[in-house]
């Protein structure tokens, strides 16, 4: 149960990452600053993950510091990276609560993922079906202005 896999994205920043999270019903997207930046960018390096399909999402506590207490940290998760929970009891626990849908199919279920970002001062935890990563220059909260006003 719960096993941790890397998934290698770039680092975020491990001094103020900043992210800002913007959700709706399906998606969840996070704009952040990041550890190292390119030198083709003027401003500065921002990444962006769009989680597509999500079904929930947990944002807060902990922090680097006390990531120690998370219960996943003892499988081998760590602050300042990027995760999948392979067998993760969470996505298990949300097939259970849905159990009692008239329609509930545990199939559903097999095709999300449990994904983690761990930042300097929160983490986010999402499960999702898939989710895209991006780099783009600016700020957070601009970044994520523009990607939204692109796709509309």
């Amino acid at each position: 149960m719960n096993q941790v896999v890397e998934l290698k994205e770039k680092q975020s920043s491990v001094g103020a990452p900043c992210p800002v999270i913007l959700s709706d019903e399906h998606n969840i997207f996070v704009a952040y600053y990041m550890q190292e930046q390119s030198e083709s960018f003027e401003l500065e390096a921002i990444g962006l993950v769009k989680f597509n399909g999500f079904h929930s999402y947990k944002f807060g506590a902990p922090n680097d510091e006390a990531f120690h207490g998370h219960p996943l940290s003892e499988n081998g998760l760590e602050p300042y990276g990027t995760f999948k929970i392979l067998n993760s009891t969470w996505v298990q626990e949300l097939c259970k609560q849905n159990s009692v849908h008239p329609c509930h199919s545990d199939e559903i279920f097999r095709d999300l993922m449990h994904l983690v970002w761990s930042f300097h001062d929160t983490t986010l935890e999402v499960v999702a079906k898939s989710y895209e990563f991006s780099l783009h220059q600016g700020s957070p909260s601009s970044v994520l202005a523009n990607y939204l006003s692109s796709i509309e």
